[in-house]
């Protein structure tokens, strides 16, 4: 009796930790900026980017003004392998200390990663790293962790490598639901970028807790205009539960080909600025978001290498110009 009662209250936790992320609600007056600093932007990973600790982020996110963070789920960060149970309470309390809300972890996920290689299950592993990250998630008080899709593989039939994100997305539900965790899937990979196909592949999954973050800048690095970026959120609606704000300019490449005396077009290179001071038309992005009652947190992250540099001065006044430029909303 008393193993069924057990196993009845963690069901009912692991629901009402579900139920807690909200997909939009199509009424305005319920979109509420909440603001929350995105690890990655101080994890030293780009060029010329200065590194804090873990908890020299929290301290830093609170200074900056900050109502919340999104802390990536790997090293130098918070990998699950360095965090025991010990160790994961006592950064739940120093963020608790802090007065700040842990929005979610941020997971980094490839489905299609060694599919050319038959007889190594990667989507099964990946799947297990996911639910590592959502037990991770429950104990650190959080209900979310943001995850990938996959890259597409040359020489791989297309819909294999789909079936493979479709598997592994649908493990990686199973297993986070266990956690009473939501994975916001994000438009970042090759597979499903655009609003149509993650619309799609989301139906396909077809589970309560697999939902989306869905973030501008793909959309505009895809040359969607203005309203289709507005229609891709609008088409998103049902399963939006977080964004990301990342802004960025475009600088022309070029090769110069000697027989012709001339120079070839390359892919542009994208660089990090302030946000507002890019390409991005975010007062787009929000009054939509705002018009189909979005719920959710506006997590900011500095991703490329920035304009200004990497130094913590220049860091920390792009941060702040964010929480500026979000009051308008």
């Amino acid at each position: 009796m008393r193993k069924f009662v057990i196993v009845l209250l963690t069901a009912l936790l692991n629901s009402l930790l579900l139920s807690a992320q909200k997909t939009p609600s199509g009424n305005p007056a319920d979109f509420k900026v909440k603001t929350c600093l995105h690890s990655v932007s101080y994890l030293g990973i780009w060029r010329g980017q200065t590194p804090l600790t873990v908890d020299e982020f929290l301290v830093k996110a609170k200074e900056l003004g900050y109502d919340g963070v999104m802390l990536v789920a790997k090293r130098p960060h918070v990998s699950p392998h360095d965090y025991d149970k010990a160790a994961r309470a006592r950064l739940k309390a120093k963020i608790d200390s802090l007065g700040l809300t842990l929005v979610g972890l941020a997971g980094y996920t490839d489905f299609t990663a060694g599919i050319d290689k038959p007889g190594i299950p990667n989507a099964e592993i990946q799947a297990t790293w996911v639910g590592e990250i959502a037990e991770l998630a429950k104990d650190l008080g959080t209900n979310m962790v943001r995850i990938f899709t996959g890259y597409e593989r040359p020489d791989v039939p297309f819909d294999k490598q789909y079936a493979e994100v479709v598997a592994g997305l649908k493990m990686s539900g199973k297993l986070a639901a266990e956690h009473g965790v939501s994975l916001a899937v994000q438009n970042h990979h090759d597979i499903a970028l655009h609003h149509d196909a993650m619309y799609w592949l989301l139906k396909e999954v077809n589970m309560p807790n697999v939902l989306t973050g869905w973030d501008a800048w793909s959309p505009v690095l895809e040359g969607l205009t203005l309203e289709q970026q507005r229609e891709s959120i609008l088409k998103m609606k049902p399963f939006i539960i977080n964004t990301i704000v990342a802004d960025y300019v475009t600088l022309p490449r070029f090769t110069y080909v000697n027989n012709l005396t001339n120079y070839q077009a390359e892919q542009p290179v994208m660089r990090a600025v302030p946000v507002g001071q890019g390409i991005i038309d975010y007062k787009n992005w929000m009054n939509t978001l705002k018009e189909i009652g979005y719920q959710g947190w506006v997590v900011y992250e500095m991703c490329e290498v920035l304009d200004g540099g990497g130094s913590i001065e220049n860091l920390d006044k792009t941060a702040k110009i964010f929480l500026d430029y979000m009051k308008q909303f």
